[in-house]
């Protein structure tokens, strides 16, 4: 049996680090935003549907994420468009990982939007990445071409920490050191295989 283990958390909130160490401790991890790149990436599978959806944003180099943010983020029925076009692909390369490493006990899928997507009922278990608010916020405006109306259309889209954190079965602190958090990775995988050997 393989536990699926769900990892979310907002923007910012260190999610990528934390996926590092789950991998560190063997834990194979999907990773999501990496999926969609690859599908939107040169030669990705999803170009031309892309292209005929937003005509320009495309191109050899795959999409440029800033011209087609550009035509979804103020857009709530284009971006849901784009959204039916991006999220099945990704679930069907979820699927395909799962498989992969069915001989796994404890396989991570890294998905920044499980809530938001409804893919929460497709986990077993359920871990938040959370930090404070304005330790969120500065990471976010230290990113390349990351601006305050850009960060709040994000916030936007995604649920709130809050709400976040109310669903989940474990969270990871990411507002401290990274000892911390690491021994929080540390004690959630060998608590999670320890389940499995019951």
């Amino acid at each position: 049996m393989t536990l699926l283990l769900g990892l979310t958390g907002s923007a910012g909130m260190g999610k990528s680090t934390v996926a590092a160490m789950l991998r560190r401790q063997g834990v194979p991890v999907f990773d999501a935003d990496a999926a969609v790149h690859r599908l939107q990436g040169p030669g990705g599978a999803l170009l031309p549907a892309i292209e005929a959806l937003h005509p320009g944003t495309t191109g050899s180099r795959g999409v440029d994420r800033q011209a087609l943010g550009a035509a979804v983020l103020h857009d709530r029925a284009a971006l849901r468009r784009l959204e039916r076009l991006i999220h099945p692909a990704v679930a069907a390369e979820r699927r395909r990982f799962v498989r992969r490493h069915g001989s796994h006990p404890l396989v991570a899928l890294d998905i920044p939007l499980l809530f938001e997507t409804g893919s929460a009922a497709e986990v077993d278990r359920i871990a938040v990445v959370s930090a404070a608010a304005w330790q969120q916020r500065r990471r976010l405006l230290a990113r390349p071409g990351m601006t305050g109306p850009k960060l709040a259309r994000i916030r936007a889209l995604q649920w709130a920490d809050a709400r976040k954190r109310s669903r989940a079965d474990v969270v990871i602190p990411t507002g401290g050191t990274k000892a911390r958090t690491r021994a929080a990775v540390v004690g959630l995988v060998a608590c999670l295989r320890a389940s499995l050997r019951r």
